[in-house]
C-alpha cells in the first residue's frame, strides 16, 4: 500500500495511555453537544430527503412534517424538481448547512461516534456542492434525469411501505409529472458526451417499458386506478418517446463541449470526498499496477499445477519468452475452467441454487453473524438500470423499513443478444465465478453488510449512515469477505475457484486503473481494453461493459481496491493486538455493526471503544484523532 496519513491509535494500549477523567460540567456539555448534534443531523438528512423524493421513498421517509408551515408533505406522491431555480436552492441549502454544522457542533468538540457522522455529513455536503457548482453532470449528462424516472417509479412499486392501491397511487402521481420534469431538463442540457445519449436512450426504452407493461399488469381493470392510468399514461409515455427522439436528433447531434472523463482536477476533488482517507489517485495508480504484476505470478504459479491436469498432451512450451508463456498458461487454464458455465436462459436460477451452501458454509465456518429476517429476493434488474449494471447488484431494503424486501439484481441476457456475445459473458461468469459474484452481491457481502447496518441504533444514525455511506468501506467489505471465504476452503479449496479469485482480483486492479487513466490520463478504449483482456485476462464482452461503465460512473471503479486494501490491513492489525483472543466472527459483526463510515474510522471506534472497557471517560484528544486534517 501506498503511504497514508491514517487515522491514529492503532493499538488498544497507546488509547489507554490517553484517556482521561473529564470534570462533570464537561461531561454535561458534551452531552449537550451530542443532542444537539442529534438535532440538526435528523433535520438536516430529512430535509435533504424532501429536496429528492424519489431518494426518500427508497430510504423509507415517506412523510414530512414542513416545519415553516405544519403542513405534511406526502413524498411519495411528487416527482423530484431538477429546475434551474430548484438547483440554486440547492447549492444555498448545503451551503447553509456546512456552516451551521460547523458553528454550532464544531466536530472536535465530539464524542468518536458523532465526530464520525459529522465527516460522513461533511463529506457530502462537500460532494454535493461540487456536483452542482463544477461538474453539474444534471447539465451535461440525460442519464440523471432518465434513472431518476425510472427510480421514482419503480421504488413505489417494489418498496412494500404502504397497501398496493395506495403505492400504486403514488406511481400515478409521479409518472403524470414526467412531462414536466423532463420539460425542466430539456431547457438547459447543452451538450452531452455520444456515451451519454446512447446510454440515455437504452435506458430511457426501460422507463417506456416500467410504465406500459410493468406498471400496467399492477393495475385492476375497471377500478378508478386504471382510469387515471388510461388518462395520463399515453402523455407520459408520449414525453418519454419525444425525449428519446430529442436527445437523438436534437442534443446528440450538438457540438459537445463536456467530454464523458472529468480531467485531473475534477476527478482529483471527487476522489478525495468519496474515498475520504487520505490516499492521492497516483498513489494508488502505481500501487495497484505492482499489485497487478504480483497477482499474475501468483496465477501464474497456480495455473502451472492446473495447466499439467487439465492438457496432459501439452509441452510446457519451454520456447517461450517468460512472459509469454505466462500468458498461455493462465489463459488455456481460464479457458478451461469457462468452459463450465449456465446456459444463458438459466443463469438466474443458477445464482439462486448457490445461494444456500453459501449460507451453510458461512453458519458452519463462523464467518459473519447472519441476521433474523429472510428478505432477500433474486430479481431481474431493472431496465432503466441495464446501461450501467450489465450484470448484477444489490438493492438493500430501506433503513427506515428494514423489513421490507432486499434484492439481488441479476442482469439477464436478452433473446436479441448475438449468441457469440452470449457465450463470453456467460464463460465470464462460470459457475465459479457465479459463486464469487453471488458472495460479493449478497452473502456474506453487500446484504449480510446492509442487514448488520439496518439494526444500527439509533435510527437516526442508521438512516445517515446509510444514505452517506463510504463506498470503499461497502465494495471493500464484498471483495475482502469473499478472500475470507476462499481462505476458509470454501467448495473444497477447489484449486479452480481460487484461479478464478485471482482473475477477480487482477479485476479490481484493473477497475482502479481504468478510472484514474481514463478519467485523468487520456488512456484510449484500445488501451482500456487492451489492459483488460490481456493483462487481466477478461472476455470481451465483460471488458466492452466495463469499459462503458468507466465512462458513465467516476471514482466508483476505485473504491473496491482503496477499500479493500483497507479492510485486509485493518483486520490484520485488529488480530495482532488481540492476539489469541481474536475471534474472526465477533471482529466482523463489530464492524460491520458500525455501518459504512471509511475503514479507518470503524477501526479506530472499535479499539477506542475496547479500551472504554476499563475506563469510562474518553479524551478529547480521542475525539480530535477522528478529525481528518
Amino acid at each position: 500500500m501506498p503511504k497514508k496519513k491514517r487515522l491514529q491509535a492503532f493499538l488498544l494500549v497507546a488509547l489507554v495511555n490517553t484517556v482521561w477523567s473529564l470534570p462533570m460540567a464537561a461531561l454535561s456539555a458534551s452531552t449537550d453537544l451530542s443532542v444537539k448534534f442529534s438535532q440538526l443531523s435528523d433535520q438536516f438528512i430529512k430535509e435533504t430527503l424532501v429536496l429528492s423524493p424519489t431518494g426518500a421513498t427508497q430510504a423509507g421517509y415517506h412523510k414530512h412534517l414542513d416545519a415553516k408551515t405544519g403542513d405534511v408533505i406526502e413524498l411519495d406522491e411528487m416527482l423530484d424538481d431538477m429546475s434551474l431555480d430548484a438547483m440554486s436552492k440547492q447549492r444555498d441549502f448545503f451551503t447553509a448547512w456546512r456552516k451551521r454544522f460547523l458553528e454550532e457542533t464544531p466536530v472536535a468538540s465530539l464524542s468518536p461516534e458523532d465526530a464520525a457522522d459529522w465527516q460522513l455529513i461533511d463529506d457530502q455536503i462537500g460532494l454535493q456542492l461540487l456536483e452542482l457548482n463544477e461538474i453539474q453532470s444534471y447539465r451535461h449528462n440525460p442519464t440523471v434525469v432518465v434513472e431518476l424516472i425510472g427510480n421514482a417509479i419503480f421504488s413505489t412499486l417494489s418498496e412494500d411501505y404502504a397497501p398496493v392501491k395506495m403505492r400504486l397511487g403514488h406511481a400515478l402521481s409521479r409518472m403524470s409529472q414526467i412531462p414536466r420534469l423532463l420539460d425542466q431538463v430539456k431547457s438547459y442540457l447543452a451538450d452531452a458526451d455520444p456515451i451519454f445519449v446512447t446510454t440515455a436512450i437504452e435506458e430511457n426504452a426501460g422507463n417506456v417499458d416500467l410504465i406500459e407493461n410493468t406498471l400496467a399488469k399492477e393495475i385492476p381493470a375497471g377500478s378508478e386506478l386504471r382510469m387515471e392510468y388510461d388518462r395520463s399514461s399515453p402523455m407520459a409515455v408520449h414525453a418519454l418517446k419525444e425525449f428519446s427522439r430529442w436527445l437523438k436528433d436534437d442534443l446528440g447531434k450538438k457540438q459537445c463541449h463536456r467530454p464523458w472523463y472529468l480531467g485531473k482536477d475534477l476527478f482529483d476533488k471527487k476522489f478525495k470526498l468519496v474515498m475520504e482517507v487520505q490516499v492521492t489517485p497516483e498513489e494508488l495508480l502505481k500501487n495497484a499496477e505492482q499489485e497487478m504484476e504480483l497477482v499474475r505470478k501468483d496465477m501464474f504459479r497456480l495455473a502451472q499445477s492446473l495447466h499439467k491436469d487439465m492438457f496432459p498432451d501439452h509441452d510446457q512450451h519451454g520456447d517461450l519468452a517468460e512472459s509469454e508463456r505466462e500468458n498461455l498458461f493462465i489463459t488455456e487454464v481460464l479457458n478451461k475452467i469457462s468452459e463450465e458455465h449456465p446456459k444463458r436462459d438459466n443463469l438466474r436460477s443458477a445464482i439462486e441454487a448457490d445461494l444456500s451452501s453459501i449460507v451453510q458454509f458461512i453458519k458452519d465456518h463462523k464467518i459473519v453473524s447472519l441476521g433474523p429476517r429472510d428478505n432477500l429476493k433474486v430479481v431481474p434488474t431493472p431496465m432503466f438500470e441495464r446501461g450501467v449494471l450489465s450484470v448484477a447488484a444489490f438493492h438493500s431494503a430501506p433503513p427506515l423499513n428494514p423489513k421490507s424486501e432486499a434484492e439481488y439484481w441479476v442482469t439477464p441476457i436478452e433473446p436479441s443478444v448475438p449468441e457469440k456475445t452470449a457465450e463470453s459473458k456467460l464463460r465470464e461468469y462460470n459457475n465459479y465465478a457465479l459463486k464469487w459474484l453471488t458472495i460479493h452481491e449478497a452473502l456474506p457481502g453487500h446484504y449480510v453488510q446492509f442487514e448488520h447496518l439496518n439494526d444500527l441504533q439509533p435510527e437516526g444514525r442508521r438512516l445517515l449512515r446509510s444514505l452517506f455511506g463510504n463506498g470503499a468501506y461497502i465494495e471493500g467489505w464484498a471483495e475482502y469477505i469473499a478472500q475470507v471465504m476462499m481462505d476458509a476452503g470454501f467448495l473444497d479449496n477447489d484449486p479452480k475457484f481460487r484461479m478464478v479469485m485471482r482473475k477477480i482480483r487482477l479485476r479490481v486492479l484493473s477497475n482502479a486503473i481504468l478510472d484514474i487513466k481514463m478519467q485523468t490520463m487520456g488512456m484510449t478504449d484500445e488501451q482500456a481494453m487492451d489492459l483488460m483482456t490481456k493483462k487481466a485476462f477478461q472476455t470481451q464482452a465483460e471488458a466492452a461493459g466495463k469499459l462503458k461503465r468507466a465512462k458513465l460512473t467516476s471514482a466508483q471503479l476505485c473504491t473496491y481496491w482503496v477499500g479493500l486494501s483497507q479492510w485486509f490491513a485493518f483486520s490484520k492489525r485488529y488480530e495482532n493486538a488481540l492476539g489469541k483472543d481474536f475471534d474472526m466472527q465477533k471482529f466482523h459483526d463489530k464492524a460491520l455493526d458500525e455501518g459504512p463510515l471509511p475503514v479507518p474510522v470503524v477501526e479506530q471506534l472499535i479499539l477506542s471503544g475496547a479500551s472504554a472497557a476499563s475506563s469510562k471517560n474518553r479524551t478529547s484528544s480521542t475525539n480530535a484523532s477522528l478529525n481528518r486534517q
